[in-house]
């Protein structure tokens, strides 16, 4: 026997409000989440603010004083990349909860999201995973150092 007509209405509302406050709630968290991420050398770190800005740059040990330009800012774009793709991946968690069906009320459907859309293909990747081969990536930013001139 199907549920009256107002009964379901009302667990739909119910359900609407909970979720629009668990959104809230995520909008919260999120305007106030950052990540660092060191460079592989260890000479960079950088931090990544909540839409994925750029929000911090420190210079570790001084061993900026012993790299080339390229260098130093192959690890910059490392880790201000990695920094990045690390809270683009948060947003993606924080928020998959809200892309899911409603098991209370079936009408009420997630959002659905391109989240390689909204952020490039690399946040689907697993951490070292090429979108070609599937094996473990060089960093990209190791094509600023590439072998310059040779074939």
């Amino acid at each position: 026997m199907m549920e009256p007509l107002e009964k379901r209405l009302e667990k739909a509302m119910a359900e609407l409000q909970a979720a629009q406050e668990a959104v809230a709630r995520t909008e919260r968290e999120l305007r106030s989440a950052s990540f660092s991420v060191l460079s592989s050398d260890r000479a960079v770190r950088a931090t990544a603010g909540p839409q994925g800005e750029l929000s911090g740059i420190e210079f570790l040990e001084n061993k900026y004083r012993d790299m080339s330009p390229q260098e130093l800012a192959a690890s910059v774009l490392e880790a201000a990349s990695a920094a990045r793709l690390k809270m683009n991946r948060h947003v993606m968690k924080a928020m998959a909860p809200f892309t899911e069906l409603s098991s209370n009320v079936p009408e009420l459907k997630g959002f659905e999201l391109d989240w390689e859309r909204v952020f490039g293909p690399e946040v689907l990747r697993e951490d070292g995973e090429t979108a070609s081969r599937g094996g473990p990536a060089a960093p990209a930013w190791r094509d600023a150092l590439g072998d310059e001139g040779e074939d």
